[in-house]
Order: structure tokens, then sequence, then C-alpha cells
């Protein structure tokens, strides 16, 4: 039987995290990962390859000179597939087989196979090697998640598909219903649109990405009609089957897929997206035989040092529910390695980023104008648009926008909000003002590279600055 001072059952990005601060610490470390190679779902199925893939688009639609949403000139739509799947696998393997040198570097021992709980000090890895039992100090569970699969719509991995079928297609559909309007769908909705596929998202609230800044939203919803999506939103989907094509239809004999909305309304598409909802793969875990349990959604609850109901078991990442960001998670993981040995941990856990892969990019950080509102904040808004920018220009990018809410006395930024090329990056400039408490002036006094996009910021501090002036 095996021995250390830290077991992982994971390694995504929170496990990897854990695994390797554990080990500069001096510690003994065994990462156990249920699939043939490292890196978890964010690497293999979710965060890399769909910002892979929406990478490939868009330098397929830069190539060729075409707008998102008129289409790309291709041999064959087979063809076009496999082209952009191949440019997804590229980065993939790249990645699993960086993480896998990262770990091996600093000397943690990883275990191929399903791990389980025996006892609360003892883990059970099922896999090629055969039945290993691994005892340890501190274990911690970063399993991830799923995509939600629920009994009542008929998946089928070829018509009706979530993310990680879509992420295995053979041919591009012609047509597509995405059910789910939140980041996984929108994403995707946006990366099939700009490749000329008609896209039809159907989302029961009453906007896309209710979270952020709604004016950056509308302007999302114009874009995505714009690149020809049919957005149905406030609109509830009553049933999911696979059909017949309809006679004469460009299908022909094929299956296609078919939504009922609450309201009446039938639409038929090629294929169809499930993106609602995520699922914690806590189920073979054996939770029980460590003292813990799961809620309906296969989250594990944790307290603020990331321990569950048992202190030397720790959680991070999706599988604790909220944010579920790969980033979140890589600090989650960090952070609970140093406090399960004692370290000192310092967090600005308030400031986190928010990054949307659609087209175009969207990201935020700090206070929306609705909840400053709600909240009886008073603020201003100094806005930045692109096509004002050089750096704007050069790109050719006239959607861009950034926004600052700036609070009316103190002048303190209270949230950045950016749409456009570059958005994740342009992000974290006003993150970091905004971590050390710096003010608007600051932006203002500040010399930028010229041309780059982060004169926006100069431009935006300015115009809030001269509203708060009346000027």
């Amino acid at each position: 039987m095996r021995h250390c001072d830290l077991c992982v059952i994971g390694s995504g990005p929170g496990g990897q995290k854990a695994a390797i601060q554990a080990a500069k610490l001096g510690k003994d470390v065994v990462v156990i990962e249920r699939m043939d190679v490292v890196g978890g779902v964010a690497i293999n199925t979710g965060t890399i390859p769909s910002k892979a893939l929406r990478e490939a688009v868009v330098a397929a639609t830069s190539a060729h000179n075409v707008a998102p949403g008129m289409g790309v000139p291709v041999v064959s739509r087979e063809t076009r597939v496999q082209q952009l799947l191949e440019s997804c696998n590229r980065v993939i393997r790249s990645e699993v087989e960086l993480v896998r040198k990262q770990l091996a570097s600093n000397g943690v021992e990883v275990i191929h196979g399903h791990g389980s709980f025996i006892d609360a000090h003892t883990v059970q890895a099922d896999g090629p090697r055969g039945v290993e039992r691994i005892t340890a100090e501190n274990i911690l569970i970063g399993v991830g998640t799923s995509p939600a699969r629920p009994e009542t719509v008929p998946f089928d991995r070829k018509v009706i598909i979530t993310s990680d079928e879509l992420l295995r297609m053979e041919t591009l559909p012609r047509t597509m219903i995405v059910v789910g309007g939140g980041v996984i769908g929108t994403e995707y909705a946006s990366m099939l649109a700009a490749l000329g596929v008609r896209v039809t998202i159907i989302e029961g609230r009453p906007r896309l990405l209710e979270f952020i800044d709604q004016e950056v939203g509308e302007a999302l919803q114009y874009h995505l009609r714009q690149a020809g999506c049919t957005l149905r939103l406030g609109e509830k989907v009553a049933g999911m089957r696979a059909v017949q094509a309809p006679r004469g239809s460009s299908g022909g004999d094929s299956i296609m897929a078919e939504a009922t909305l609450e309201s009446g309304k039938t639409i038929v598409a090629d294929c169809l997206l499930f993106s609602i909802g995520r699922q914690g793969a806590t189920s073979a875990l054996n939770l029980a035989a460590a003292g813990l349990s799961a809620d309906n959604r296969g989250r594990i609850k944790v307290n603020n040092r990331f321990q569950t109901a048992v202190p030397h078991i720790y959680a991070v990442g999706d599988v604790i529910g909220f944010p579920a960001l790969a980033s979140t998670s890589m600090e989650q993981g960090r952070q609970a390695a140093l406090d399960m040995f004692g370290e000192r941990v310092e967090t600005v856990a308030e400031l986190i980023p928010y990054g949307i892969y659609a087209i175009p990019e969207i990201s935020m950080v700090g206070w929306t104008e609705e909840a400053l509102t709600k909240e009886g904040i008073p603020y201003e808004a100094g806005i930045a648009h692109y096509k004002e920018i050089a750096r704007g220009q050069l790109l050719h990018d006239d959607v861009g926008m950034l926004k600052l809410l700036i609070h009316q006395e103190s002048h303190a930024l209270l949230g950045v909000h950016c749409i456009g090329t570059n958005a994740t990056e342009l992000v974290h400039i006003g993150q970091a003002v905004m971590a050390f408490k710096g003010t608007v002036e600051y932006l203002v006094n500040a010399v930028f590279n010229y041309p780059t996009l982060a004169e926006c910021y100069k431009v935006a501090a300015l115009n809030g600055l001269n509203k708060l002036r009346h000027t």
C-alpha cells in the first residue's frame, strides 16, 4: 500500500496546482487520474478545446477575409470540420504534454485509474496496473464536472448532443438548435454562426448571460443576430426528439432534431446542442465511505478554506460549484495545498475576472451597473470604443468597447466591462488597479504604449471624469 502526504483525485486545473504547490513544499504527492492522459476536462473536453476551436474559427474566417456569419469557402463541410478539429487536437496534445512534464519535473506520481474512497484516509485506484490503494494524510478532490444529461432528453451523440460530442463532429451541420444561452451555449453558437451555420438559441431567461453587464450583453445579442443567429429569449423547451427530415429538405432522408417550445413553436435543425448545466463527477467516488456526500448536482460543499465536512479532505474546482472557472480552480488548488500544510494564504477572491470566449470576446471584473444601482452606490460610467482607438482601427474591430464604472465621490474604480478583440487580456489592467484600491485618475495620468488597446483605459477614464465634472 502506497502512503503519501497528499493524494489528489483528478488532474484538472485545481488538482494540478494543488499537487505542484504541495510538491514545492517538499511533500510526497500522488495524483489519481481516470483518463488515459492528464489535464482533466479543462484540457481534454472543456476549456482548452473550445478556446482552440474558437481561435481556429477566427483564423479561418480571417484567412478568407470573411465576416463572421457570412460563411467560409470550403471544399466540403466534412473537410472543414476535420481541419478545425485537427487544429484543436494539436493544441490539446501540447497542453497534455506540458502538464505531464510539469507534474513529472516536480516529482508528482500519477496513477491512471478510477479513484474511489475506501475510508477517510484511503483511496483506491482501479486502472491498467490493477487495483492500488493509497493512504494519505490529506486528500484533495478535483474531479470536475461533465455535461448534464437529463433523462428527459433523448441524447444519441449524433443529432441530439452535448458539448463533448460537438468536439467530435464528423461534418458541419447547416442548421443547429442550441438549448441554453449560458456561457457554453453562447460560445459555441457564435463559433458555428461564424462558419455559416444557421443557429437558433433558445434561452428561458429574458437575455443571454444575465450575470454580465446589460449593455455588453445587448451588444453581444446584436452581433449574434448580425451573424445570422435567431434568438428565442424568454422561451422554454417542452420537448426534444429526433425526427425524419421533412421531404424535399436539404437533409433528404436523414434524421434531424426537433425542439418543441412551451409557446407551441416547433423548431427543426440538423443538430441540437443541449447546454444547460453540468454535473459534478462524484457518483463513482464512494463519498459515503469517507463520511461525505454530494448534492443533487454532484457538488461537494466546502468552507472558505476549501475543506469538506471532513477537515483533512479538501475539494476545489467545478465540483464545488460557482464560479466554476479554470482560472479560479487553479487558485483554489494552490490555496488548498498551502492551507492543508499550514502555510500562509493570501487572496483577493472578490476580484475574479470572467472571460467569455464568444465571437466577439467578453470579459468583466467587479461590479455591474445593475448591482451598483440595486445597492444604491453612486457611480458614473466612462466608455471607450475600439473604433476611436488607433489599435482598434488597425485590428478592423469596430465592435469593441471598454466600460469603466467609477464611484462618483471617491473616483475608485468599481468595475470593468469589455467586449471585443482581446477583451479577456485587457480586463486585467483594471483588475490590478482595483486590487490596489486605485482611482480613475491613475488611468488618466498613466502612459500606455501607442497604438494599443490599453489606451482604451485612458479614453474611458477621461470620458467618465468629464461626465463627473459636467464638461
